[in-house]
Parts: structure tokens; sequence; C-alpha cells
């Protein structure tokens, strides 16, 4: 094994868990930061806590990081994608949901007063990782060393080698309107048969497969998926979850789908929308623990 995926946070690397929690936090005060970012050290394992710090925090501490920014509002015709950054994000990944309750109560209570917890959404593996469509997720994934160079930061100093990027959504799905159309139609936006997972040759050029063909960009727009279902009483759909040694591959697609390059927008947005959206840098780990050096600790 390498030195990038020693130092990446295991869980990026590792298969979608049965159950996972994301957790969003609010800095509230910067004097409480020191204290709250040992907890987190200690708490995030990288394994059962992938934790990923936003642009507000990183400003607060007064150490840019290179490659994070913020996540970008855009619009396209119909389309809207909204940006909603937060400080901190942690991704609570296991297999029994009270106990991911319990774990992300003790890292509330760990990071207050300097962070506060502003939303909490559940997810969960449906099937061997399909989205609630019915259709497979990920398939498009790089796997094995493939994976950790898409994903992981290499040619950096130590706190930042082994690192990564993660852009976060939360998708909305109309699963209603999606299911009331002929399987042709269904299997035409996905770009895929839903049958067998097989890429249709005659997609149209909406298809969501075609919009983000990792490989026909230049350079090369590889991205890892970690996604997972939501459902509560507010609807269903897909947090969408993408890990990538910077942000750009993740942009790209993200510009092509909202017909922002040709005009052509991704069929997808017709049976779903997107409601969240968020960059975070994800620390290496050393020692079973986060580093968090790039960050002055």
């Amino acid at each position: 094994m390498n030195a990038e995926s020693q130092a990446c946070q295991p869980g990026v690397l590792a298969p979608i868990p049965p159950l996972a929690r994301h957790l969003f936090f609010t800095l509230e005060s910067a004097d409480a930061l020191d204290a709250a970012l040992d907890a987190l050290a200690s708490l995030a394992d990288g394994e059962h806590v992938v934790a990923g710090v936003g642009i507000s925090l990183v400003h607060a501490l007064g150490r840019p990081l290179d490659g994070l920014r913020a996540f970008p509002a855009l619009e396209g015709a119909g389309v809207d994608v909204p940006s909603t950054q937060h400080a901190l994000w942690c991704w609570l990944r296991g297999e029994d949901r009270g106990e991911l309750l319990h774990r992300g109560r003790a890292l509330c209570a760990a990071l207050a007063p300097a962070l506060r917890l502003e939303s909490a959404t559940d997810v969960f593996r449906y099937r061997d990782g399909h989205d609630l469509t019915g259709y497979e997720d990920g398939t498009e994934n790089p796997e094995g060393e493939d994976a950790v160079a898409a994903v992981c930061v290499s040619d950096s100093p130590a706190g930042l080698l082994g690192g990564s990027f993660a852009a976060i959504q939360q998708w909305r799905h109309d699963l209603d309107g999606f299911e009331a159309l002929p399987a042709g139609e269904q299997d035409d936006i996905m770009g895929r048969r839903k049958s067998d997972n097989e890429e249709l040759d005659d997609a149209p050029a909406s298809a969501h497969v075609k919009r983000t063909a990792q490989e026909s960009f230049e350079p090369e727009a590889f991205v890892l998926r970690r996604s997972m279902p939501w459902a509560d009483e507010s609807g269903a759909g897909l947090m969408f979850l993408a890990f990538g040694h910077s942000l750009t591959a993740f942009e790209v697609q993200m510009r092509r789908m909202a017909g922002l390059d040709d005009g052509i927008v991704d069929a997808l947005f017709r049976i779903s929308r997107p409601l969240t959206g968020g960059y975070y840098w994800c620390p290496p780990v050393a020692g079973g623990k986060l580093d968090l050096r790039a960050l002055g600790r």
C-alpha cells in the first residue's frame, strides 16, 4: 500500500456501509476552536467517522488551504444548483442506527460551543448500492490504485499528502413521476438499462451517463462516488457524495449537467433536484487520528 492510501481517511476508499449519518455544523465560536479541533482529531478516526472542513472554518483559523473553496451556486435552463456550505461535515458510517445516533451525540457535545449541529441526514444502502430509482450507483468508479490516484492528494508536504476533497449534495427524487414513465424512457434518462446496467449505445445526448462520462473531459474527470439514498417525511432521494484529489473533476461534471457548456441539460433534472451543495477538505490520518497539521494543530 502506498503512502497516499495509508494517509487517506480509510472510510473514503472503503465500500459504502449499510447505514450512515451526515452531520453538518455551523461555526459558533472561533475562540473555542482549538479545543473543538483537538476533540475532532481524536473522535474522527477516518473510518467510522470521516470528517471534512469547510472554507469558513479554514478562514476562521487563518490557515488557507490550496484547492478548497465554497460550493458554487449554478443556474441553467430550468436548473438551479444551490450552495449550502457549512463549516464542518462529518460522515458517520456503521451498521446500527442507534449506535450512529449516539456517536453523533458524543461528537456534537465534544465540538460545542465552537461548532453547532445545523442539520443531520440519515442514509442507507439500497440493494447492492442502488439508487432508489433502481439503477446502480457508482458503476464507473475507479478501483484499486486508480481510485487512490483519483481521490488522494499527492506531491504535497506532510499534513496535506493523502488528504482529499469531498463534494456533497442532497437530491430529492420525484419517484412517482419517474415510475410513471415507460421503462425505455427511464433508461434514456439514465443512459443505462435498468435490467442489466448496460450502457445504451443509442442513448440521447441528455442521458446522465453521457453528461457525466468521466473520460470525456479534458483532462479526464474521475471521482470516487460514495452516494447513498435517504428518505424521510419530506421525500426521498440520493445523498450524493464524491471524493477527489481536487474539486475540479466534480465541478466540470456539474457544469455540464446544468447545460452550461453546450446548452444540453442533464435529463436527470427531469426527475430529481439538488437541495443542498457543499465542498469540504478531508484531512489525512496519522496514528489512527486526523492529521490537522495543515490547520496549525
